[in-house]
């Protein structure tokens, strides 16, 4: 069973999309995570140590993640911890990866805006319309609610 860890820090290099030979999309990025405390006598927030982390995202992940994440924003990851020891002859060391299962901005630090990706289903089954689609000229004169149930009877979740 992998070990499963979230983070919150900061996106240190600009995130590295690649399309491998076989298809598959990978993005990876480096992640700073700091540790803050409060300092009563100097009554101010101080920096701790800084923990670093290789994230590396996939598939339908890796393609949102390099078209929605930059250098510099905060961010939440959730993923599988693999930490593995190295050595090169000249040093040794220490690297933790994370195979991330969900990215997204911290919305602590600013806002962001989501829209939905429509990908086929993993059965084969064409993709389903757009909900302003399906719903044709109707969606054009409906009142917000109404509209807000058309959406929700038209885009499975």
């Amino acid at each position: 069973m992998p070990d499963l860890i979230t983070l919150t820090g900061l996106v240190a290099t600009t995130p590295r999309h690649i399309l491998t030979s076989e298809g598959l999309s990978i993005t990876s990025f480096r992640l700073a995570s700091s540790q803050r405390r409060y300092d009563r006598s100097a009554e101010r927030w101080v920096d701790g140590d800084t923990n670093w982390y290789t994230i590396t995202s996939f598939r339908q992940l890796a393609l949102n993640c390099s078209t929605s994440i930059e250098k510099g924003q905060r961010v939440l990851v959730t993923g599988k911890l693999r930490i593995r020891e190295w050595d090169n002859g000249e040093r040794v060391g220490t690297t933790v990866d994370i195979e991330a299962e969900s990215i997204g901005h911290d919305l602590s630090w600013g806002t962001s805006k989501f829209s939905r990706s429509i990908v086929a289903s993993v059965r084969g089954d064409a993709a389903p319309e757009p909900a302003h689609e399906a719903a044709g000229s109707e969606a054009d004169t409906a009142e917000p609610h109404q509209e807000h149930e058309q959406l929700e009877q038209s885009v499975p979740f």
